[in-house]
């Protein structure tokens, strides 16, 4: 807890909001996506996928393969609590929604399916093609109901570990494996949480990018091994801009621009 309080107050210390930025592409994305005031159709279909989970009597024996939650106590939990507690916040979703929009993503995969409100950020506008991968084999399912019930048939809801789901793609040593159809708009990684293994699925995938991708990286700030996990991300050869909101880290490979870090508050 004090980690991230500590971390927290760092962050705040160092962001910036559009003033200062002199990247134009950078600008136009705080000030035209981050910070877009306008409603979308999307933002309405999240809250309803959100209000059906809050209102679920279901429990679900939850399997955790990353880091232990700090939340639940317990494997047994009810849905409801899940989306309260620990999904994707509507200020995130809504953030995600408009990042959809702005960058006009078509193919995305999602690591940390959980109960999928997360997936619905992504893929709740009908169009973006998303494949959602979650190692616990009952939110999976619970996910999957979710999806369903809303008419959404551009999501694929894959019960897989991390591993394995990524182990049938190759690598980024084994890039002739990596074809067109392999190639995402945008990657989200929400899953395990510990620096060591999001590193590792960091290398694996990057032979699953192209220039214009986008890769989100959930709670960067979340411990030590986290942070040290996005410092190595910021430095990594094909990185050009990294913006980091706290909450996520945004990964940007765009081989046009300088390279730059940017610390932003959303």
């Amino acid at each position: 807890m004090w980690f991230k309080i500590k971390a927290y107050l760092k962050f705040l210390w160092h962001s910036k909001n559009q003033h200062g930025i002199h990247s134009p592409f950078v600008y136009k994305l705080i000030t035209q996506c981050f910070y877009n005031k306008h409603y979308f159709k999307a933002y309405g279909i999240w809250s309803n996928a959100q209000r059906k989970s809050l209102e679920s009597k279901e429990i679900l024996e939850v399997e955790d393969f990353g880091a232990k939650s700090k939340v639940f106590e317990r494997n047994r939990r009810p849905v409801s609590k899940i989306a309260e507690q620990v999904s994707i916040t509507k200020k995130r979703a809504r953030l995600m929604i408009r990042l959809v929009d702005y960058l006009s993503i078509e193919k995305a995969l999602e690591l940390g399916t959980s109960i999928g409100l997360g997936s619905f950020s992504i893929a709740g506008n009908g169009k973006t093609s998303l494949t959602t991968v979650e190692a616990c084999r009952e939110t999976s399912s619970f996910a999957r109901q979710l999806f369903k019930s809303e008419g959404l048939e551009n999501i694929s809801a894959i019960s897989s570990s991390f591993s394995e789901y990524l182990s049938g793609f190759g690598s980024s040593e084994n890039l002739e494996q990596a074809n067109s159809k392999n190639k995402f708009d945008l990657v989200f990684i929400d899953a395990h949480h510990d620096g060591k293994i999001t590193l590792n699925y960091f290398e694996r995938l990057l032979a699953h990018k192209h220039n214009d991708s986008l890769f989100i990286f959930d709670d960067i700030h979340l411990s030590p091994s986290m942070e040290v996990a996005w410092e190595q991300i910021k430095v990594h050869k094909d990185v050009k801009v990294t913006i980091d909101t706290f909450q996520w880290g945004l990964v940007f490979f765009r081989q046009e621009q300088v390279k730059q870090d940017f610390v932003i508050r959303v």
